[in-house]
């Protein structure tokens, strides 16, 4: 990450996911996770056992909830259908975004 007089931003991620619109646009979500994260724990899915009581799962919540937790942010980033086709992102790659700020001129 770095930052300069002119007020930008770049970070690197890793592409963890590319999904399709839900609603049928043209448009394809990209998820990003940072590099240092990106191959760190997965979330598990909680499994309960019939046997198992209620009194053992609220002792164990705070270790569920720790293991869900870790997993990190991620960001999403929507694009358009051809701007993805264009780049040829796939799950794996590594990116690279830069942020500017602008400064409008009040009117």
């Amino acid at each position: 990450m770095s930052l300069d007089s002119r007020k930008s931003l770049r970070k690197e991620y890793v592409v963890t996911n590319i999904s399709s619109s839900p609603d049928g646009s043209p448009y394809v979500f990209v998820t990003l996770k940072d590099p240092k994260e990106a191959g760190g724990p997965q979330a598990q899915p909680v499994i309960v056992n019939d046997s198992e009581s209620m009194n053992d799962m609220i002792r164990n919540i705070g270790r569920i909830m720790t293991t869900q937790m870790t997993g990190g942010f991620t960001t999403v980033i929507k694009m358009q259908l051809s701007e993805y086709d264009n780049m040829d992102i796939k799950v794996g790659d590594k990116l690279s975004l830069t942020i500017n700020k602008v400064q409008f001129a009040p009117t």
